[in-house]
């Protein structure tokens, strides 16, 4: 099981192109079937998080690929079926996304002790 939050702190990136699209920013959600239907992603215009300018990338549910420790993979075309070759290893690109994450992390925790 995931919680909503562990959703949000995931990058999400585009197969076709390897581009990070952004974070979860909302779930669109069924209730009558009690699924989710797609991930959102909101854009960068948003002012105090609350508005945004109507540009959210919405990713339909059967259109991701995988979900890992950091990163969550989808492919943005209309055929989620189509298969497509990929230019590199999807391990390596979690690992990539991890390490990059951990080590903003660090350098994060060594400002803060310079600061205190």
């Amino acid at each position: 099981m995931i919680k909503v939050s562990e959703f949000q702190s995931k990058d999400v990136v585009d197969m076709a192109d390897g581009k990070r699209l952004g974070r979860v920013g909302d779930l669109e959600l069924d209730l009558e079937k009690g699924r989710i239907r797609a991930l959102v992603i909101p854009s960068g215009g948003r002012l105090f998080g609350l508005f945004s300018n109507g540009q959210d990338i919405v990713i339909p549910w059967e259109n991701i690929v995988k979900i890992g420790i950091d990163v969550i993979l989808v492919r943005r075309t209309s055929d989620s079926r189509k298969k497509t070759e990929l230019p590199y290893d999807l391990d390596e690109l979690e690992a990539y996304f991890a390490e990059k994450r951990h080590s903003k992390k660090d350098k994060e925790a060594v400002e803060n002790h310079h600061e205190g």
